[in-house]
């Protein structure tokens, strides 16, 4: 048996980053990129969205890069992606998964967790999840060496988060990333990246104030960056070759 070597190479790889073009996704396609791999964003289908995966595009180093309009919650759309891929590039050999949406509801309001916003939050960040496995898993597997990397959140473990519903489908991203490494092995693996605040306008509302507060109380006195979970996902391709089905933590220590 050939021994494996570290760090993996991502040179002629092809790496689909769902929601790439904003906060962590576009902060992870550009260090994939910077690490060899070709990238494919997909972006919500409007003009402005369009205009930033565009200009990311653009930016990134190394050169076939390209941006697809998509909705997570609709499976043609993400058929639609896979088709584009197979057409232009022929494999994809890693999925990142960073699209997402919340809603900060107080734990206690429950007639404000109403069930349109329920609904929105799986269908988003749970059901848009697991489509994208089952849409791209034919192109991971006949890669050999396919990886999956689900954005997750400590909120999963803690149920400390923006709103219980955010806490659940966190935690079936972990669920879900344990049920797939079993399923999908060994032509691919599935792991998920866990943060906790991280220093994006992902949370609406959220004010400095409130990032201070929490670096104040995180044992490395600070809020993550994008490029600390960045960071993360790029090391489930290059660094953790032998893992899967397991969350990586990035919170600077925040769950403790």
């Amino acid at each position: 048996m050939t021994k494996p070597s570290y760090p993996k190479s991502l040179n002629d790889k092809v790496a689909l980053v769902l929601g790439g073009a904003g906060g962590i996704g576009a902060v992870a396609s550009r260090m994939l990129a910077e690490a060899g791999a070709t990238i494919i964003v997909t972006h919500r289908p409007n003009a402005e969205a369009a205009e930033a995966a565009a200009a990311l595009v653009a930016s990134l180093p190394g050169e076939g890069h390209s941006a697809y309009p998509s909705d997570i919650t609709d499976t043609p759309s993400l058929i639609a992606v896979c088709d584009g891929i197979t057409e232009r590039h022929g494999r994809l050999d890693i999925l990142v998964n960073a699209v997402g949406f919340t809603k900060p509801v107080p734990h206690a309001a429950l007639d404000a967790l109403d069930d349109e916003l329920i609904d929105r939050m799986f269908q988003v960040n749970w059901r848009g999840a697991f489509a994208a496995v089952r849409t791209f898993a034919p192109l991971l597997k006949a890669s050999g060496d396919g990886l999956i990397v689900s954005v997750s959140s400590i909120s999963a473990f803690t149920a400390v988060g923006s709103s219980i519903a955010y806490c659940a489908v966190k935690a079936g991203i972990d669920v879900m990333t344990k049920a797939l490494a079993r399923a999908l092995a060994p032509e691919i693996r599935v792991l998920a990246v866990s943060p906790g605040v991280v220093d994006t306008s992902f949370v609406p509302g959220r004010s400095a104030d409130f990032n201070d507060k929490v670096a104040g109380t995180t044992p490395l006195r600070r809020i993550a960056q994008p490029e600390d979970i960045a960071a993360g996902i790029l090391a489930c391709a290059t660094h953790l070759g032998f893992s899967t089905g397991t969350t990586i933590v990035v919170d600077g220590g925040r769950s403790l």
